[in-house]
């Protein structure tokens, strides 16, 4: 058996995130049954950070084994062939047994994307995140600087989450304007359910300028869900990346889409 890892770019919209499940269209069911087609045997992957419904992902990472003997590019486009539009494989690579997708990682780094329009738009409705209100992106980021560090993240905590501690780090967090979109990328070593959505949510409240300038520092201290803002839309929350020792030399793709 051969275990190979890929990266995966794809769209979110009309798929219930990347987890198979049984009445839904999910990524991860159709990029096993595109791998299966050219490996001619069932396929089950594992991924490095599982995405939620409307979310999508620049390169996600994933791994799965098999007997079948096909060069990287028979992986490519034979799966691409076989992918909805909205999916595709970017890489595929042999890796070492001790590879892993998800325990492997040592960070993974997500961007919120914010459209700060009066009205919103017709082209990337769907891969945006939309506000009409004005946003002061200095506060939000100002603001922002509380998380970094090792924390107790309750506040930002999604009911269900079955995680057995809300403690993260977070490596880095920035919140920068580029015309009429704000860009809110994290990375930490990991994520908590609904975390990066939650975060974004108290953010837009802080460039609003409509709550006090200690709010965000108090709810997050607080560690209590009830007292943080709303949860932000799905659509513009992207996975970047995870990143992994230098040992396992991942062909991660230098050029990004468009909102990049």
């Amino acid at each position: 058996m051969t275990k190979y890892a890929l990266g995966i770019e794809y769209s979110g919209t009309g798929f219930s995130g990347w987890q198979r499940q049984k009445h839904s269209k999910t990524i991860q069911q159709a990029v096993e049954n595109a791998l299966g087609f050219v490996a001619n045997h069932e396929v089950k992957l594992m991924c490095a950070g599982r995405t939620d419904s409307g979310v999508h992902a620049v390169e996600q990472v994933a791994h799965f084994e098999t007997d079948a003997i096909r060069d990287s590019r028979a992986w490519v486009l034979g799966a691409n062939c076989k992918l909805d539009k909205g999916i595709r494989l970017k890489w595929v690579v042999p890796v070492a047994d001790d590879f892993h997708a998800r325990f492997s990682a040592i960070a993974r780094s997500y961007r919120y994307i914010i459209l700060n329009t009066k009205v919103t738009s017709a082209l990337f409705f769907d891969k945006v995140s939309w506000e009409h209100h004005p946003l002061d992106h200095d506060k939000m980021h100002e603001a922002a600087q509380n998380l970094i560090g090792e924390h107790d993240f309750s506040a930002f905590r999604a009911a269900g989450c079955q995680s057995n501690t809300a403690y993260r780090n977070v490596h880095d967090i920035t919140v920068k304007r580029q015309g009429e979109i704000i860009l809110l990328d994290i990375k930490a070593n990991a994520f908590l359910y609904h975390m990066v959505r939650n975060i974004a949510g108290s953010l837009i409240e802080v460039g609003k300028m409509q709550k006090p300038d200690q709010w965000f520092s108090t709810v997050f201290e607080g560690k209590d869900r009830s007292k943080a803002a709303n949860t932000a839309s799905a659509e513009g929350l992207y996975f970047v990346r995870s990143h992994y020792p230098e040992q396992f030399k991942l062909p991660f793709a230098g050029k990004k889409p468009v909102l990049f």
